[in-house]
This record gives C-alpha cells, structure tokens and sequence, in this order.
C-alpha cells in the first residue's frame, strides 16, 4: 500500500486548517465521479481574484498562485482515473501535484524575494487552496515508473481547487452580485447628490421663500442651514463604504431632495394662484397712478389733451427731471435683484476674503463691500470696471463676485476683463450668481475629500 504525506517538512506545523482540508480533498477524491470533474484553470483563478475577499487570499498570494498553475501542463484540472481511489483503507492519490523548485517560482511569480514566496506559499496552505506534499527531505521532485509516466510526486497537490471549485464559483458569483448592487447604490447617490445641488441653486437664484422643516431630529430654517446638512450628508459619502453604510445613505438623501423637491413644488403652486388672482386684479388698477411707472410717454400724451397749458419752462424741465429719475429708479431696480444668496454660504465658498476685513472679521454685508472695495483694487480691477458692476449687479453680487475672483487666484489671469464680461453677460440676462458659488463649494469639499483620503 502507497503512503502519500499529510504534514510538513522540518519545523513547519501542522494546522487543523491543514487536516480539514486534506480530509476534505480526500473524501471528493474518493467519490465515484471524481474523475469526472473537469475545472478550467484559468476560469477558475479568476473567480478566484474576485472571490479573495470572502476568502482571505492576498494579491500577491494569489501571483503564487497563478504562477503554480502555469506549470501545470493541460488548461484543464481534473482528477487522473488512477487517482481516484486504491481500494477501502488506502489512501486515494495526490491528483496534481506540481514541483518547482522556488528558483523557477519566484521567476515566473515575477522576481518575488524568497522570503515572500515562502510567506505567500505558507498562506495559500492555510486557506487551503493548495496542500503541501513534502518528501523526507523537503526537496520537491518526482519519480516514474517504467513507461516514464509519473508514478509519485512531492511538492504541491492542486486537488483542493477541483474540490473547491463549486464553492469558489459560488463565492465570485455573491461577489459580483455585492459589486452590482454596489454601484446601483452609488448610482443613486451621484444622481440624488445632482438632484439636491441644482435643485438649491434654482431655489437660491429665483428666490424661493423658504419654509422651515425637520429632518432627523435636525430643524433647517433657511438655504444656507440645508445645504450645509448637505455638506454633511456628502461629506459621509467615500469609497471605503460598504453596502448598508451606501443604502442608508441614499435612503437618507432621497428623503432631504424629497424636502427640498416640496418646496420648489409649493412655491410653484404659490406662483400660479397669485398669476389666476392677477388677473382679475388688474382690471380695478388705477391707469393713472401706474403710467408714470410704466408708459412715461403716454403720461405726456394725457397732458397735451387735458387743453393748453401756460409756459412755465421751470416746471416743464422740473417734470422731465422728475420723469428721468423715476425711470432711472425703475432702472435700478431692475438691474440689482434682491439678495437671495445666504452672507453665511458666500463665505464659506470665498473664506479668503475674510483676510482683507477690517478687523479679520465679516459678520454683515457692509464688512463684505468694504472688503471687496480694498480687494478691488488689490486685484488690479479699474475704477470704471467696478462702478460698471455696481451699476448693473448691484454692490451686493458685485462684491459677492470679486470674492469668488480672489477664492479662484491665479485661474483668473485679467481680473478687470473678467469683471467686464460678467457684468456684459448680467446686463444681457445671461449670468447668475448661483452657479459661480456652487462650483466653489463643490471644488472645496472634493479638495477635503482628497485630503481626508490622504490622511487616511
């Protein structure tokens, strides 16, 4: 009767990790169809690689591996039908056993050190993906018979992988399920995290009245106060996270971009029903009280028919003044929008302004102006140029702007020029403010994530 052996040579130990998997590759290969059991090797190694978290295998343990492998000679792995078993209190056969010396393994695992390859080997062991069959002297080799077909072998027995091949398949499979599921998840998030963003710069831009809520115990009370519980919500989100830590979070955002879809809704709403009681409203409006605002000429018109009137040059040039800084008024108006932009959000994307305060604080508007006034002229930006901005965006978006100008640094090479074509596209209906923020809040949470990556 043939012996093959079970335990290590020299000082190795003997794990019970080794005896289960011996006596689990002993008890397949001593089943009837066995030898039927046909594994693709290479099929096999890459399940193998996407299933090595579940089961424990490092990279370059698996380079071992796969270096193992390619000196076994057929694609295929399967049992020889000698092999399947000697009769009732032998022991079956080692199926494939392979028998590198660790020169020839360490030049095909790609120069590994020895003391790796050694390490690694040990590891394969011990997750039991391969078995080590050590000769009385440790060397490995093989012996043939007559015919010259190998007769014994000693080195390492691939039998484990036949064995475990159904399992490993199922593992790979979960594996890629997990991944799936994994990045529908992050699918979602990137989408609901879109969503949120723009969702608040539309309610910051048009000047959507803001109702207060609660969520998660955490009340909001005004667009700065939600989109810094965005910020904290986004800052939760990292590659490291798993799948629960994933699925909470996207439940979590959904419902905050559900809130804030509420309140685009309601105000929506609010905007039809004050449209349908308009119109009703504007056939009791006093025409004559409402043309100076609206139709100067016709104002004029109604008083060349009312009969003639007696020269008074004065009163005349008087009336066309008064006229002239009524429209000059409305034109004012027009072109400096209500502040919509929280003081609060404005510095937390440009924080680099708060140097240039008198005092190193900005805890109102006026702290703002006058910062952007001394930050104006440090950027190089022309008198003319900024009396421009004033004139169109107002001193409120025009100092908002020179502080994104100074966050943004040297991205901006004409400071001035930029200046000038902002205000020309504002002028024109085509610039708002909401973006330019956004982007700067957006650019500084990605630079702390990095940096939260690299600390980590």
């Amino acid at each position: 009767m043939r012996t093959y052996p079970t335990t290590p040579f020299g000082r190795r130990p003997l794990s019970l990790a080794m005896v289960a998997t011996q006596a689990a590759t002993r008890d397949f290969a001593a089943k009837p169809d066995a030898s039927e059991t046909v594994v693709h090797k290479w099929r096999l190694f890459r399940a193998l690689t996407e299933a090595k978290g579940p089961l424990g295998v490092a990279d370059r343990a698996l380079s071992v591996l796969h270096a193992l492998l390619s000196f076994h000679q057929e694609t295929a792995l399967t049992l020889p039908e000698a092999d399947a078993g000697e009769g009732e209190g032998d022991s079956p056969a080692p199926g494939i056993v392979v028998f590198p010396s660790n020169r020839e393994l360490s030049i095909r695992a790609h120069g590994m050190a020895p003391a790796t390859l050694r390490r690694h080997l040990a590891s394969l062991v011990e997750t039991g993906l391969i078995i080590r069959r050590d000769s009385p002297n440790g060397k490995r080799f093989a012996r043939r018979g007559q015919g010259g077909e190998i007769a014994e072998a000693f080195g390492f027995d691939l039998t484990p992988l036949i064995a475990r091949a159904a399992e490993i398949e199922n593992l790979a499979e979960e594996v890629r399920a997990e991944n799936r599921a994994i990045a529908l998840l992050r699918e979602k998030i990137t989408i609901v995290r879109r969503d949120i963003v723009k969702m608040v710069e539309t309610g910051m831009e048009e000047g959507v009245r803001f109702a207060p809520f609660s969520i998660d115990g955490q009340d909001i009370c005004d667009w700065e106060g939600l989109y810094g519980r965005y910020q904290v919500l986004a800052g939760r989100y990292t590659r490291s996270l798993g799948r629960s830590d994933l699925d909470a979070l996207a439940g979590e955002l959904a419902a905050f971009a559900t809130e804030i879809q509420k309140l685009l809704e309601t105000h929506v709403k609010g905007q039809k029903n004050s449209a349908s009681e308009s119109q009703t409203e504007r056939h009791i409006q006093n025409q004559i009280t409402n043309i100076p605002d609206f139709e100067p000429d016709l104002q004029e018109g109604r008083g060349e028919t009312s009969g003639p009137m007696p020269e008074k040059p004065n009163a005349d040039r008087t009336g066309t003044s008064e006229v002239e800084a009524l429209s000059s008024g409305i034109g004012k108006r027009q072109t400096s929008p209500p502040r919509t932009y929280p003081l609060g959000m404005v510095l937390q994307a440009c924080p680099d302004i708060v140097d240039y305060a008198k005092g190193g604080e900005i805890s109102c508007w006026r702290d703002l102006i006058d910062a952007a006034a001394i930050v104006r002229s440090a950027l190089g930006v022309s008198p003319d140029a900024w009396k421009q901005a004033f004139d169109v965006l107002g001193e409120h978006d025009a100092s908002i702007i020179i502080a994104a100008i100074l966050q943004r640094g040297e991205e901006i090479k004409s400071p001035g020029g930029y200046l000038r074509v902002l205000t020309a596209k504002a002028r024109e209906g085509e610039f708002s403010l909401g973006p330019v923020l956004m982007a700067l809040l957006r650019g500084k949470a990605a630079k702390a994530a990095r940096e939260r990556r690299q600390a980590g």
